[in-house]
């Protein structure tokens, strides 16, 4: 295929991330902005926004070529007006350019600039960033994700393109905040204006920190490592000394750890989040637990004159990155509803499940079956292998099957390339079989086939597989 060469002035189509290709302009960018190192790309401006953007030379293509291809895939108001957009202004540069046989170069003054919002390639998204209060400067850590102009603020500002949400009532009670597909152009995340605060940055809680600067949250973070803190401070985010300090600073502090002992540790110990804890003050448990230790969070912290919602989180280091998990929330609807940007920032879909504990029983069960299922798969596996059957043909075959999944697929291939990278860690799958076979005991309900799997991952675990993939349970058949 021929290489298409373009130059400033260039009508193209610039895909940015995950996003459907956008209609734009190559132009000349800010004499002050870099170009980003070692990429061969142009700086392009959106038309139908107020974004710029640097984009790789492979996620262009000439406008015009590409027109009737582009507009047939993609769909929406603000992608229409974009190209509206495009038709305008060739229309006027054609009038301009009659007009100037006649009338000769016009010597009128300049417009005044207008100003950019400058968007890196690796943001992945086209976000707006909220206006800062003061005046940026160097040292501001915004300063390096925008150059606003001197002397005109925006006319208007571009509504991202993002997930669009909508809140859908279910007959069971529940509430279920649900995301379009994620190339959906029409939605908009406003941010919220509350400040946000959040504790604890493991392999979830670092995406949906990222996803919440991404969208324009105003974020303070907390880690106990707190050299994980540092590439947050860099995108923008606050640093908060202790649990109690991000607290008292922030309107909602969510925390996302590891166990119940971390949680309870981040709220009750030295400089806990309930020292913060004043009247009003909002606080997310995110993390997957026991409803007995939710209840005892929920108390204290109310005891306080503070609001508590749970909300643990159903995917994959893979997903949170994505901003596509599933959050699963109860408590106090109030802040279920004061949340409701930060949930459509991080996750595709979000439920209300009524009083605090449900939504922590609920996500046990969930990763109940996921584990069990997981043990079986790689149970599977091994008995191929064991009785002269290709792994990789019992992978082919269960994927064209009732059982195909993108989870399946992604798993057993990890497991063929011995690759065990925790995208979910394995002792934490563990401590969700255990937790969900005590509530089992509580409930006097059998859990058979979870105790056979909790044996599994136990196995797992003595063979030093604790802070790999939860895949890595395969180790504990072929050892």
């Amino acid at each position: 295929m021929a290489t298409v060469h373009l130059r400033i002035g260039d009508l193209v189509w610039g895909k940015l991330g995950r996003y459907p290709p956008w209609p734009g302009k190559i132009v000349s960018p800010p004499k002050d902005l870099k170009k980003p190192r070692g990429k061969k790309c142009h700086f392009v401006k959106f038309f139908g926004t107020e974004d710029h953007a640097w984009i790789k030379v492979e996620q262009l293509k000439p406008y015009h070529p590409h027109k009737e291809e582009m507009i047939k895939i993609n769909k929406g108001k603000r992608f229409q007006q974009a190209v509206d957009a495009v038709e305008d202004f060739l229309k006027k540069a054609k009038g301009k350019e009659q007009n100037s046989d006649s009338r000769g170069d016009s010597k009128g003054k300049k417009n005044p600039s207008k100003p950019l919002k400058i968007l890196e390639e690796e943001d992945e998204d086209f976000t707006v960033l909220k206006e800062s209060p003061d005046k940026p400067v160097k040292d501001d850590p915004h300063f390096h994700h925008f150059l606003l102009s001197q002397s005109e603020k925006p006319a208007s500002s571009m509504e991202p393109i993002s997930k669009r949400l909508k809140i859908i009532e279910e007959d069971t009670g529940s509430t279920s905040i649900q995301a379009a597909d994620s190339t959906a152009i029409n939605g908009n995340i406003t941010p919220t204006d509350k400040r946000i605060g959040f504790l604890g940055l493991g392999l979830m809680g670092s995406g949906i920190v990222s996803n919440l600067l991404k969208m324009g949250h105003m974020v303070t973070v907390w880690n106990r490592t707190a050299e994980k803190c540092d590439l947050f401070i860099q995108e923008g985010a606050r640093l908060g000394r202790t649990p109690a300090e991000v607290a008292s600073m922030c309107d909602i502090t969510f925390s996302c750890v590891s166990d119940p002992k971390a949680a309870r540790d981040l709220v009750l110990g030295p400089s806990g989040v309930l020292q913060g804890i004043r009247p009003g003050k909002c606080y997310v448990e995110m993390s997957t637990i026991d409803p007995e230790t939710i209840t005892e969070l929920s108390q204290v912290i109310t005891s306080r004159g503070g609001r508590f919602l749970e909300a643990p989180v159903a995917g994959s280091q893979q997903l949170s990155n994505e901003g596509m998990l599933v959050i699963l929330a109860a408590g106090d609807r109030t802040v279920y509803e004061d949340c409701s940007s930060c949930f459509q920032a991080m996750g595709k879909t979000s439920f209300f499940l009524g009083k605090a504990g449900n939504a922590a029983r609920m996500m046990l069960i969930l990763n109940m079956v996921q584990g069990s299922f997981m043990a079986s798969i790689a149970e599977g596996l091994t008995l191929a292998q064991a009785t002269g059957q290709s792994q990789q043909t019992f992978l082919d075959i269960l994927c064209q099957g009732q059982m195909a999944s993108t989870f399946v697929d992604q798993k057993c291939q990890n497991i063929l390339q011995g690759n065990f990278k925790p995208d979910y860690y394995l002792k934490h799958i563990q401590k969700d079989l255990r937790l969900a076979i005590s509530m089992g005991d509580l409930a006097n309900h059998p859990t058979p086939m979870a105790a056979a799997a909790n044996e599994v991952y136990k196995r797992a675990k003595a063979l030093d597989q604790s802070d790999n993939d939860m895949s890595a349970v395969y180790r504990a058949y072929i050892h």
